[in-house]
């Protein structure tokens, strides 16, 4: 995730701790793989991690992943993302190599929204998971 936000001033050390980790990692982390690396910083019990993660998510900066029950660090600033809510998103997983790359296409936004006001659903967030191969590993 190289594009991933700067942390703002405003997180506390945990939080950045956290949020450092993902934006260094080469793909998703678990909260618990979070732990272990960053137990040499001080961090010790899962609920520090949990609660970190839980605040990045709620201000835009990290994403769960569902099916894999990771994080990954964010990596377009909310408002930035070609005219996409922030609050839809959407990642393809390659299965053999475990890369991820976010992207929002504003078209798949639109259709999303549309459908939601047609029958009156109130979403507060889309995450939406395509799985298969990325290029490198289909071509490999």
């Amino acid at each position: 995730m190289t594009d991933a936000l700067e942390p703002s001033p405003d997180l506390t050390r945990n939080q950045a701790l956290v949020f450092g980790r993902l934006t260094e990692a080469e793909a998703p982390l678990s909260a618990y793989t979070i732990l272990d690396q960053l137990r040499n910083d001080g961090l010790r019990a899962p609920l520090q991690v949990y609660r970190a993660l839980d605040k990045l998510v709620e201000y835009g900066l990290v994403h769960r992943l569902e099916s894999l029950n990771a994080f990954v660090a964010c990596n377009h600033p909310a408002g930035e993302n070609s005219g996409a809510s922030h609050g839809t998103v959407a990642f393809a997983i390659c299965e053999e190599c475990g890369g991820v790359t976010e992207f929002a296409e504003q078209d798949v936004v639109k259709r999303l929204q549309g459908w939601a006001r047609t029958e009156g659903f109130h979403a507060h967030s889309t995450v939406i998971e395509l799985r298969g191969l990325c290029e490198n590993c289909t071509t490999a």
